[in-house]
């Protein structure tokens, strides 16, 4: 065999290389996996960057015949935000998450410090009322993001999802998926807090 031979077919060591070259690689993305799994990390806390914002100045439609003693329930209107600690909450009536949460809301709209306004999203307006109407409207506004438009300006990446809006209309805490009664109490309890005394 002549050396010029010997040097284009490649030698057992760099066969074995370019063989180990893709297991080496699944077991670098899987430590990564692995880390990022047991870091304890809360994925609800997903930072945003509207934070310390001005909370979109989008103004929604009402949903269509909704009703709250005895009167229509008004859209979202973004000057409303103005002097007043408002919770926006995104939910649709066929997100399975909202419905876990909804019992929290409605606890949370007897908190006097705050106002609930909800964003229905992608819903059709009987859906979204029979949700209501079986659990309960914990919101004194409900705008109707049908095309989801709304939903991108806020920045959501599914429902449900929830912002802490403050006196001066900017946004001061974001939480991804649905509240628990630890999360309430360990996140948005604190932050509720900081936005009535600031």
């Amino acid at each position: 065999m002549s050396n010029s031979e010997a040097t284009s077919a490649p030698g057992p060591r760099r066969r074995l290389l370019l063989a180990l070259l893709p297991l080496a690689i699944f077991l670098a993305l899987a430590a990564i996996f692995t880390i990022q799994l047991l870091s304890g990390r809360d994925e609800s806390v997903i930072p945003s960057a509207l934070i310390g914002k001005p909370a979109p100045a989008i103004t929604l439609p009402p949903l269509e015949g909704l009703m709250k003693d005895g009167r229509p329930v008004p859209g979202l209107d973004p000057a409303s935000f103005a002097g007043e600690v408002t919770l926006v909450n995104v939910w649709a009536s066929w997100c399975v998450p909202c419905r876990v949460e909804h019992p929290l809301l409605m606890q949370l709209a007897s908190d006097e410090r705050v106002r609930l306004i909800g964003i229905n999203y992608k819903d059709s307006p009987e859906n979204a009322r029979r949700f209501l109407g079986d659990l309960g409207n914990p919101f004194s506004a409900v705008g109707a993001d049908d095309n989801g438009r709304a939903a991108i300006e806020w920045g959501v990446y599914g429902v449900p999802e929830t912002f802490l809006v403050g006196r001066d209309g900017k946004i001061l805490y974001k939480h991804v998926g649905p509240f628990t009664p630890e999360s309430i109490r360990d996140e948005l309890m604190p932050a509720l807090a900081k936005a009535v005394a600031g």
